[in-house]
């Protein structure tokens, strides 16, 4: 049963004060500032104590702030990741930072889809006759490559997703699995880059790791595009 347009009238208009009330917060009270590995080793002692003591809520609300941001693109998703490894691992920190990013990514995709298709189309609709060609081919491989090649932004994939027709479940599984490795490997930097308590701690064996696989991060595009290519090789016939 078709919704009528009066009710997605009224969903834009809440969807976009609520945007535009985040976005007022933001900037106005300069949260920005906090966003920093240097307030993030400043405030390590009381944010650990934090987390341990209630790890459920420091859960919770990092879960949640990691998706608002990524659903309203607000800067500030990598402090996210290096903070998401120094309070709950590498690990962990990769898993609770894959749920909120994936739950923001999917609530801007349905946004672009249902509620602001017009807008985002006329705003950055010069990019989305790539868009289609591309989810048209194999919509989850492009996908895949999206999230593991920076090619653009991720909130630009995030909406422009929404004006094709990828499903939803292709969408998130892809958005998902390929976003593991980055998120990973900087957890894993927030872990050891946020225990530093002076410059002689930066040549620790730790942190040259954490280094290392942040090189290394910038082979897992090319590495894709190979298996990729490797699979669409017609065999030869025996």
């Amino acid at each position: 049963m078709p919704v009528p347009s009066s009710s997605f009238s009224k969903g834009k208009i809440v969807l976009l004060l609520l945007f535009a009330a985040a976005i007022f917060v933001f900037f106005y009270f300069d949260l920005k500032q906090y966003l920093s590995l240097e307030s993030l080793k400043a405030n390590r002692d009381s944010l650990l104590a934090f987390t341990e003591q209630h790890y459920a809520a420091a859960v919770g609300l990092f879960v949640v702030s990691y998706c608002l941001f990524v659903t309203i693109s607000l800067p500030g998703a990598v402090f996210f990741t290096l903070a998401g490894g120094l309070l709950f691992g590498s690990l962990l920190g990769t898993v609770y930072v894959n749920l909120g990013a994936t739950s923001g990514a999917t609530l801007s995709f349905l946004a672009a889809r249902y509620l602001l298709h017009d807008w985002v189309e006329h705003k950055f609709g010069v990019w989305l006759g790539p868009f289609q060609k591309g989810f048209a081919k194999n919509a989850f491989r492009y996908l895949m490559t999206l999230r593991l090649i920076p090619i653009f932004p991720f909130f630009l994939v995030n909406v422009l997703s929404g004006l094709t027709k990828v499903r939803l479940g292709t969408y998130v599984t892809a958005t998902m699995i390929g976003i593991i490795p980055g998120s990973f490997v900087y957890a894993y930097a927030g872990r050891q880059l946020g225990t530093i308590n002076s410059l002689k701690e930066i040549a620790s064996p730790n942190i040259l790791v954490a280094f290392t696989l942040l090189g290394l991060l910038t082979l897992a595009p090319i590495l894709y595009q190979k298996f990729v290519a490797k699979k669409d090789r017609p065999h030869e016939p025996a």
